[in-house]
């Protein structure tokens, strides 16, 4: 892999020295998808709603500032506490400008859904790497619906024109996705009859527990979800659990390196998103949940790790959708494992942030890695890794698993291109260095 001057020159990386163990305990921050939602939701509810544990991230509050552009008071009394003054189903304005996600994939989808109903026009853009990322999956049925949506050759910009009616569609998801089933479900809030998503694999299901905890009738069996349009949100309390995405640097830093029992604390274990603990047990990491229970309708609980000798594994294709964005981590957990390990069903990997099949690949080569690209996946011969120099290419989720690897390299890592870490973790150097990780962000 080139590490580009560009990169080399980048604002932010990370210097990471290698080996050490982690121990002791951490808390992650709250969960990325339950903290969109519940600013988007308590947006339209009637009422105010008041969340507790909001993930202050990037990606979280350009969903937060989007809302308070249409008109709706939205507070932060303190850190992590966030309070909206909801302004019902039909009370949001038109925005005086352009609504900016950033770097929010789930920002710009959801806010597609929200906005195919309005009756004013909107405008979505994002960064350089979400105006990469394609929209048609959720323009698509958003049209067959009635709205009217202009992309970009498919990309950000996305234009939404308001003043059309929309009819309830019974579609057909091609591509597991959570974020387009949500797109359409928010849509059929404003929608006439009903709204129905059946989906090729089971994917996360926030908004449908969200959506019922704000009082509106959700069904969901066998992969068919659906939604009556015109319900009434009502405003409720809620906690959001702590992210499992974010967990899962520290859940496999835990099986390679950890030195006595090491607890991740207050984790959301919603069963769409487990695969990352399911995939990971199948290696042979010895994680154990402890206390479990609910924050709202989300299941809770902590996850206790001892250090593991994981083996290759090919991964089960159903748990893939489950553990999508924690891919780039279970890369690098392979390649410190015992034998191979293949992915398939994956090429959802390749429209992330960053083409995350490609980059993995290339970082863990020029760590020393057998790692070879599929179309649709990866295989990785485990083996021992050096120390180098990688780059993220911006993506916050490739910057961490390789703050991760260095636990297992044989020398030093320096990660180019870092700064994106905060649109989904911010803190992560500070709570890698607590657990026992030697990273410093250098500018």
């Amino acid at each position: 892999m080139n590490v580009s001057h560009e990169s080399l020159n980048s604002e932010a990386r990370y210097l990471v020295a290698h080996g050490g163990c982690v121990r002791g305990e951490v808390t992650v921050p709250g969960d990325k998808s339950v903290s969109h939602r519940s600013v988007l939701f308590g947006g339209i509810a009637e009422g105010t709603t008041e969340v507790d544990n909001f993930l202050e991230s990037e990606d979280c509050l350009a969903t937060l500032n989007a809302m308070r552009a249409m008109g709706v008071a939205v507070e932060r009394p303190a850190p992590g506490r966030v309070v909206v003054d909801g302004v019902g189903l039909k009370g949001l304005a038109a925005p005086g400008g352009d609504l900016d996600m950033g770097n929010a994939g789930t920002a710009m989808r959801l806010s597609m859904g929200l906005l195919a109903g309005q009756s004013f026009d909107a405008r979505l853009i994002g960064d350089a790497s979400l105006s990469r990322r394609p929209m048609e999956r959720a323009a698509t049925p958003l049209r067959q619906m009635g709205a009217v949506i202009e992309t970009t050759a498919g990309r950000p910009p996305v234009t939404l024109r308001g003043g059309h009616a929309l009819a309830g569609i019974d579609y057909a998801l091609e591509v597991a996705s959570a974020q387009v089933k949500s797109a359409v479900l928010i849509a059929g809030l404003y929608a006439r009859g009903e709204t129905v998503v059946r989906e090729p694999a089971v994917t996360r299901d926030h908004t449908e527990r969200m959506l019922r905890a704000f009082g509106v009738e959700v069904e969901s069996h066998g992969g068919r979800v659906a939604v009556r349009g015109g319900q009434v949100l009502r405003a409720t309390h809620l906690r959001v659990p702590g992210d499992i995405s974010s967990a899962a640097f520290f859940m496999v830093a835990g099986a390679l390196a950890a030195e006595g029992p090491f607890l991740i604390r207050d984790v959301g274990v919603n069963p769409t998103r487990t695969g990352i603990l399911d995939i990971l047990r199948l290696m042979g990491a010895d994680i154990r949940l402890l206390n479990p229970r609910l924050a709202g309708d989300e299941p809770v609980a902590d996850l206790e790790v001892h250090r593991s000798e994981l083996k290759g594994i090919d991964v089960p294709e159903h748990l893939v959708p489950l553990a999508i964005d924690e891919f780039p981590v279970l890369f690098v957990a392979a390649a410190c494992a015992k034998g191979t390990t293949r992915v398939t069903g994956a090429a959802e990997l390749r429209v992330k942030e960053s083409d995350r099949i490609a980059v993995m690949a290339e970082g863990l080569r020029r760590l020393g890695a057998d790692a070879e690209p599929t179309p649709d996946g990866m295989v990785i011969r485990g083996g021992t890794l050096s120390g180098g120099q990688v780059a993220s290419h911006g993506d916050h989720r490739i910057a961490m698993s390789f703050t991760v690897a260095a636990l297992r390299a044989r020398g030093d890592l320096v990660i180019h291109d870092v700064a994106n870490v905060a649109t989904s973790f911010p803190g992560f150097a500070g709570m890698a260095r607590h657990a026992g990780i030697a990273v410093e962000e250098t500018r």
